[in-house]
Parts: structure tokens; C-alpha cells; sequence
């Protein structure tokens, strides 16, 4: 997609932010893996994209290795994160060191050999049906081939910090 020039100003990069802080979202860890290289990071862009097929979007840095995984793969998974699980978050928030990312959380692979993270809400293993460059983000079409779920409440994302919904039945 490329983006044309708009009409009017934008708001600053400092206003920008502090808008889409008050934007919750669940916080979502997106992994691939190539041979023995497996990369990961948190998403919170994130979104249902279709029913038929059923499919997510994600978008990802366009200059990281993850970008660059899931396009030579065709593939990623996805774990939204359990309201209990802040150091899966900070690990792949880039809290923590990248080489011990994955020893939080227990982790196996999907039959597609995407990393699984096995205690997590819901977590999802998805084939790349589509993608869009925005400039600094790949969009991710992603048709969902596995899916695991549980009734554990959400991690949420807002204002910087991290949230639980209370009231879940």
C-alpha cells in the first residue's frame, strides 16, 4: 500500500503516541522460525481480518528480523496473551535479553514448526495469504491453520501499563 501525501497537517509524533496509548489492546506475542532460529515480539496491532477464510492481520516493523522471517517462511503464530503472563510480555517487549525470550512461558511447536506457547489464551498458527508494505510496518494477511483456546482472561495494553478485564464469565 502506499500512502499518499495528506491534505492537511498530521499531528506530531508526540501526540500520535499519546493518543494510541489510550487505545487498549490485548497484548499478543507474534513468533516464526526458520531452521533453528526462532524470533518473536509483542504486537498489539492486531486485528480479525476475514471469515472466509478465517484470518488475522498483523503488523510488524518492516526492518525486523521478524519481518524478514515471516516472509521468506510464509508463515507465523500468534499467542494472545493470558492476564496472568507479564513476563512473556516484557521478554518480548524487549524487557529482557533477546536470547532468553523464549524461556519464559512453556513453549512447543505447531506440526507447521512455529513456536507454541502452550499457556497462553488463545494462541494461533497461521499461513501468510497476503501482505502490504506501509512504509516502516508489513501487514500480514494471515489464514489461521491451528487454534488453541482457553477461558483465561486477557492481558490488555493501555496507557503504558498492563490491565486485566475483570468481570469475565
Amino acid at each position: 500500500m502506499v500512502l499518499r501525501p495528506t491534505r492537511h497537517p498530521t499531528v506530531g509524533d508526540a501526540e500520535f503516541r499519546a493518543a494510541m496509548a489510550g487505545m487498549a489492546a490485548t497484548v499478543n506475542v507474534v513468533t516464526a522460525r526458520r531452521g533453528d532460529e526462532v524470533v518473536g515480539r509483542t504486537a498489539t496491532s492486531v486485528m480479525s481480518l476475514s471469515r472466509t477464510p478465517p484470518a488475522i492481520l498483523v503488523s510488524i516493523d518492516i526492518m525486523s528480523r521478524l519481518a524478514d522471517l515471516i516472509a521468506k517462511t510464509g508463515g507465523f503464530s500468534l499467542a494472545m496473551l493470558a492476564s496472568d503472563q507479564h513476563d512473556v510480555a516484557d521478554a518480548f517487549a524487549g524487557r529482557r535479553d533477546p536470547v532468553d525470550r523464549f524461556s519464559f512461558g512453556e513453549w512447543d511447536r505447531w506440526p507447521s514448526g512455529n513456536p507454541h506457547l502452550l499457556d497462553a489464551m488463545t494462541t494461533l498458527d497461521c499461513e501468510v495469504i497476503g501482505s502490504i508494505e506501509t512504509g516502516t510496518h508489513v501487514l500480514f494477511a494471515g489464514a489461521i491453520i491451528e487454534v488453541e483456546s482457553s477461558t483465561r482472561p486477557p492481558l490488555i495494553w493501555q496507557r503504558h501499563a498492563y490491565h486485566t478485564v475483570t468481570g469475565l464469565d
